[in-house]
């Protein structure tokens, strides 16, 4: 590697010497016995492809952010972490300055659980696949909703919307019924009840700094006889965040996520086949920009 990184290291996350346990569209996982390493690249998706550049410490964002909600909702639920910092990794893995380099403030060492598959999505606001289907039968995932509802309208209270978990392609919404017969009632009764409680938690302390947090998504495993909270936690991959002062119901919001990437895609007609097409440069800069002002609200933090 070279002394300073360049983009296909960040993008590829190659650490020589570890095995990797999994690839997703954005982390790397790697297996150290009775722990996982989850590195977050800086890999953008969008319509379910990976973009060929891109977005400048999009990792250490998505993985500080993380790191803050874990820290923030542990008195609700026990998570995965065992450190952010890369000074409490194990030596052999730190020991070399070029892997250690690419970890810093992007990894995470975390307990390795039994992964349980339900995407668990609390939401507060009716907007994207909600809408679409509310828009059809007056539900989402088999909860009756009231009519009359705009797109981006609060709802009365937030209500908790599992997915089953898709290795390829669409997660799948299901009703809280389905997900009772596939994990049981009283794991599914958990992830539920946590799910909202969390929502309920972080939705008022970033409403409190003038982001609207309209739907977001958690994974949770198990761990012993525990369950846990796992993998990430209320990043812009993973959730809807607005800003407070430009929200107005009745169609789509701005946001913090990934609107620039989606936009600049429908703009040049791609098909969203693969391959997909390389990002601009003024997008993956409007990108970085968005997902930085979105970690420095929320955590109070200037700087990563």
């Amino acid at each position: 590697m070279k002394e300073k990184l360049d983009d296909k290291v960040l993008l590829n996350i190659n650490l020589p010497g570890l095995k990797l346990f999994k690839k997703g569209k954005v982390r790397n996982v790697f297996d150290l016995g009775d722990m996982l390493l989850l590195v977050a690249s800086d890999r953008i998706s969008a319509y379910d492809s990976v973009m060929p550049n891109g977005i400048p410490d999009k990792g250490k964002i998505l993985t500080q952010l993380s790191a803050f909600w874990f820290d923030f909702t542990k008195s609700i639920i026990d998570n995965h972490v065992i450190s952010a910092d890369v000074n409490d990794f194990p030596k052999e893995i730190t020991i070399h300055e070029d892997i250690k380099k690419v970890l810093t403030k992007r990894s995470m060492l975390c307990k390795k659980t039994e992964s349980i598959d339900i995407e668990c999505v609390a939401r507060g606001y009716i907007s994207g696949s909600a809408w679409s289907e509310y828009q059809k039968t007056g539900s989402v995932c088999g909860i009756k909703l009231p009519a009359g509802l705009k797109e981006s309208d609060k709802l009365p209270e937030a209500i908790f919307t599992p997915a089953t978990k898709a290795a390829s392609g669409h997660d799948e919404n299901i009703s809280e019924a389905r997900m009772m017969d596939i994990i049981g009632k009283d794991v599914g009764t958990i992830l539920r009840d946590k799910t909202l409680e969390i929502y309920d938690k972080c939705r008022d302390h970033a409403d409190s700094k003038g982001i609207i947090i309209a739907d977001t998504k958690f994974e949770f495993g198990k761990l012993g006889n525990n369950i846990i909270i796992i993998d990430e936690m209320l990043t812009p991959d993973s959730s809807r965040f607005w800003p407070k002062d430009t929200y107005r119901p009745g169609g789509p919001q701005p946001s913090f996520d990934k609107q620039f990437v989606r936009d600049y895609l429908v703009s040049i007609k791609w098909n969203k086949e693969p391959p997909a097409p390389r990002l601009s440069d003024e997008v993956v800069q409007k990108t970085r920009e968005k997902y930085l002002e979105a970690y420095k609200m929320l955590t109070g933090r200037s700087k990563l």
